[in-house]
């Protein structure tokens, strides 16, 4: 097919939903966001639990605008991984879902390890521990009555699909999360669920990427003005998986940061490390596009910085993210570090408190000023990429040549620079908006405007800004300041 189509893109984060209007043509790719809408989680007397039904209507909205722009060829949705809703008997939703920093998990981890050992787990499934884990939510579940009325669960993007289209199934670079999928297979390990006391009949079928999810409904078609046959496509739901779909390499030897309220550091591999050493690094074998596989850990991200920001801001003293980035560039190096992964900063709550009680407590002198909390948590996101980067290499039996930073964090200069400081490596920075790039190219893929997932990255790297920065600093620093908090 030749010619230029546009795509929707409904791409939710942590914090925010939008629905960005893509348009693709064979040397052409550009974005435009047609609608944008708060993502406020809710705290209930059972806990912390995400407004899904304000997403729903958000994403309906946004949709109903991409309509007015133009003819919208066919509808994609991502989002954040692990959390899920439960339908029951007649497809009604029971209960707004919880959200994955709620608390309730505390301990489920020890029950399902119980069950089938933490080295079971990783040889089954190739994940990560993280205690947010659907497994570890389900077991978190188990006796509620919402859980025994369920019939289907659906992660969020599928949900949110389910009630555009009336259809049901799992998209697979999303359900790779759960810690119920075979890594080695691609497909929902029976024996694992039949050990964990699972009813395999809750989860659905499996889609991939670029698979038609149905059309839509027709009263979602009336809503928001788009032709009835309107498809929407099976993305990678997963807004990980999306962005790395759009990372701009055109030569191997890469890695990726996927940088915003989380860090993804990692490789793209074309089968899973299922190794115990693997294992005891904490990495995580998730799936990309085209069954490739997304080898990477969770690093505590920019949600860092946004939390110190809105104590500021509930504090009286609002900062502006230039101004705070200025401040930090004038503090001295490796004035204060952290573990960016310590489990105290999971939660929501006074960042700025917990930092500065981590350093005390780790014998450091603790950052004062907001410029040296600022400098802290940039310094440490770029060792621990480094040393996520480094491991990742080493554990896969691979070789790093540039590392490609892409999402809402390539947009600050300062931590990019430091990455590429700490790594000893270039970093390619952009584009920012990878997440909808790769949902807007997955749907462009399916109607036939790039043939592959190579044209796609070359096509990103031909349109979208892009700025490489090269590795400078004092390498012995570097190296001392990694070693004083244990991440060399």
């Amino acid at each position: 097919m030749t010619g230029t189509l546009s795509f929707a893109a409904v791409d939710l984060g942590a914090t925010s939903g939008r629905v960005i209007l893509g348009r693709v043509g064979p040397d052409s790719l550009g974005l435009t966001e047609a609608h944008r809408f708060p993502n406020t989680p809710v705290r209930l007397p059972d806990g912390l639990h995400w407004d899904v039904l304000a997403l729903h209507q958000g994403v309906l909205d946004g949709l109903r605008a991409a309509a007015h722009a133009g003819g919208v060829a066919s509808v994609g949705v991502d989002t954040w991984a692990v959390d899920y809703g439960l339908l029951d008997a007649d497809g009604a939703l029971l209960g707004q879902p919880y959200h994955y920093r709620d608390g309730r998990t505390e301990g489920a981890a020890e029950r399902v390890w119980a069950m089938a050992g933490p080295e079971e787990l990783h040889a089954v499934t190739g994940l990560q521990h993280l205690p947010f884990n659907t497994v570890y939510q389900l077991e978190a579940a188990r006796g509620s009555a919402q859980l025994a009325a369920a019939r289907t669960l659906l992660l969020i993007p599928d949900l949110l699909v389910h009630w555009l289209t009336g259809t049901v199934g799992a998209e697979e670079t999303n359900a790779s999360t759960t810690g119920l999928l075979d890594a080695r297979t691609g497909d929902w390990s029976a024996a694992l669920l039949d050990r964990l006391g699972i009813d395999p009949g809750l989860l659905p079928p499996l889609r991939r990427p670029g698979e038609p999810a149905g059309p839509l409904l027709p009263h979602v078609a009336e809503y928001t003005g788009l032709a009835a046959a309107t498809p929407v496509t099976t993305v990678a739901s997963h807004d990980t998986a999306s962005a790395v779909a759009a990372v701009p390499a055109t030569e191997p030897g890469f890695a990726y940061i996927s940088c915003g309220t989380w860090s993804l550091a990692g490789l793209e591999l074309d089968a899973p490390v299922l190794t115990e050493e693997s294992r005891a690094a904490n990495f995580t074998n998730e799936r990309g596009i085209d069954g490739t596989v997304r080898y990477l850990r969770n690093i505590m991200g920019m949600w860092l910085l946004e939390e110190c920001r809105r104590t500021w801001a509930a504090q009286g003293s609002p900062a502006a993210l230039p101004d705070l980035l200025a401040e930090a560039a004038r503090e001295e190096p490796f004035g204060a570090l952290v573990d960016p992964d310590a489990p105290e900063f999971l939660p929501p709550g006074d960042m700025p408190a917990r930092i500065r009680s981590f350093c005390r407590r780790t014998g450091q002198r603790a950052p004062e000023s907001r410029g040296a909390v600022v400098r802290c948590i940039l310094e440490s996101l770029a060792l621990a990429h480094r040393r996520t980067l480094r491991q990742a290499a080493a554990l896969a039996g691979r070789e790093i040549r540039t590392v490609h930073l892409v999402g809402g964090g390539s947009r600050n200069e300062l931590l990019c620079r430091l990455t590429a400081d700490a790594t000893g490596l270039p970093v390619v920075a952009g584009p920012a908006e990878a997440t909808a790039l790769g949902n807007v190219l997955v749907q462009a893929r399916a109607h036939g405007l790039v043939p592959d997932r190579a044209a796609m990255r070359r096509l990103v790297a031909a349109t979208q800004p892009l700025r490489r920065y090269e590795p400078g600093g004092d390498r012995a620093a570097w190296d001392a300041a990694a070693a004083r908090i244990g991440v060399a």
